[in-house]
C-alpha cells in the first residue's frame, strides 16, 4: 500500500508589504514542516494584500526580485519540503501592460521553481453586500492552464475565482492532475455562501484532491477574508477543515488511491460528447 501524503495548508492573514508578508507566514511554514508536512501550500496573495493601487505599485517587483518569493524558496530548501506559494502578486513582465500577476509558484525541496502559474479568471464583480471588486484593473490575467509533477501525482493549479470555472478543473484532471490547488482570499459573503460548495463540487466533478489554503481575519488594508482552509477528498468528502479566519495550520493525509477509486465508479472523465449549443432565447 502507498505511504499517504502528508500535506500543511498555511492560512494567513497577510500584511501589505512582502516582508512583512514573509515574516508572517515562515513561522507556520515551520510549523508545517515540523509537522511532518511533505508538500505546503499558502494562500493567495502570500507576500502582500493591499487594495490601494499606488501602494501596490510603489511595492511590486519582479518575481526574482520579491523579497517574500527569494524568502521562501530559501525556506522550502532549507527545510527540504515541497512548497507551494499559493500567490504572490509580482511584475507580470510584460513591458506593454503595467498591471501585476496573481502567480501561483510551485517549489521543490531544493528551493527550485517547477511550475508557475498566473491566474486565468480574474474578480470582477458587484456583490449583493455593496462591496465592488474590478481585479482586472491591477492584474494581468493569465493565459495557459498548468499541471506540475510532484513526487506524488500531478497537481493542477488554480488561484481563486478559478473556483467557480469548472472547465478549467475538468481540463485539470483530463490533463493528469490528482491533486488541485485552489489558494484563495475570498470575500466574507461570498465565502460564507459558496466556498465549501464549490470547494466539494470541483471535487467531484474531477476525482480530485481538492488542497484550498485560504487568507482570514481583517487585514491591514482594511479588507476581511473568509479563511476556513480545506481539504476535500475525490469522492467529495471534507476531510479536514479550519473552523475560523485565524493563522494556522491544517494537516491531511491523501490516499492517493483514492482518485483511481472514485473515477473507476464513475468514470465521468470519460464519458464527454460534443453537442451542438442552445440557440440564444431572443
Amino acid at each position: 500500500m502507498t505511504q499517504p501524503l502528508r500535506v500543511a495548508l498555511v492560512q494567513t492573514t497577510t500584511p501589505a508589504d512582502p516582508a512583512e508578508g514573509l515574516a508572517h507566514v515562515a513561522p507556520l511554514i515551520r510549523q508545517a514542516a515540523q509537522g511532518g508536512a511533505r508538500l505546503i501550500l499558502t494562500p493567495e496573495g502570500t507576500n502582500l494584500l493591499v487594495q490601494d493601487r499606488a501602494k501596490r505599485e510603489a511595492l511590486l517587483a519582479d518575481e526574482a526580485d520579491d523579497v517574500a518569493v527569494a524568502g521562501l524558496k530559501a525556506l522550502a530548501a532549507e527545510l527540504g519540503a515541497w512548497l507551494l506559494i499559493g500567490s504572490a502578486i509580482v511584475k507580470s513582465g510584460h513591458a506593454d501592460d503595467p498591471r501585476a500577476a496573481n502567480r501561483s509558484l510551485l517549489i521543490d525541496e531544493r528551493g527550485e521553481t517547477v511550475a508557475r502559474y498566473d491566474k486565468l479568471h480574474v474578480y470582477d464583480v458587484d456583490l449583493p453586500t455593496g462591496e465592488r471588486w474590478r481585479e482586472s484593473a491591477a492584474v494581468r490575467p493569465g493565459d495557459r492552464a498548468v499541471v506540475a509533477l510532484t513526487p506524488w501525482g500531478g497537481l493542477g493549479l488554480t488561484v481563486c475565482y478559478d473556483v467557480r470555472f469548472p472547465h478549467l478543473f475538468r481540463a485539470l484532471a483530463r490533463a493528469g492532475a490528482d491533486m488541485i490547488a485552489v489558494p484563495a482570499a475570498f470575500t466574507v459573503p461570498t465565502g460564507e455562501a459558496h466556498w465549501e460548495t464549490l470547494l466539494r463540487a470541483r471535487a467531484i466533478e474531477t476525482g480530485c484532491f481538492i488542497l484550498a489554503p485560504a487568507q482570514g481575519g481583517s487585514h491591514p488594508d482594511g479588507r476581511r477574508t473568509w479563511g476556513r482552509s480545506t481539504v476535500v477528498g475525490p469522492w467529495g468528502e471534507v476531510i479536514g477543515k479550519l473552523d475560523h479566519d485565524r493563522p494556522d495550520v491544517l494537516f491531511a493525509e491523501l490516499d492517493l488511491s483514492a482518485v483511481a477509486r472514485a473515477r473507476q465508479a464513475v468514470p465521468q472523465l470519460t464519458h464527454d460528447r460534443d453537442f451542438a449549443p442552445p440557440d440564444p432565447i431572443a
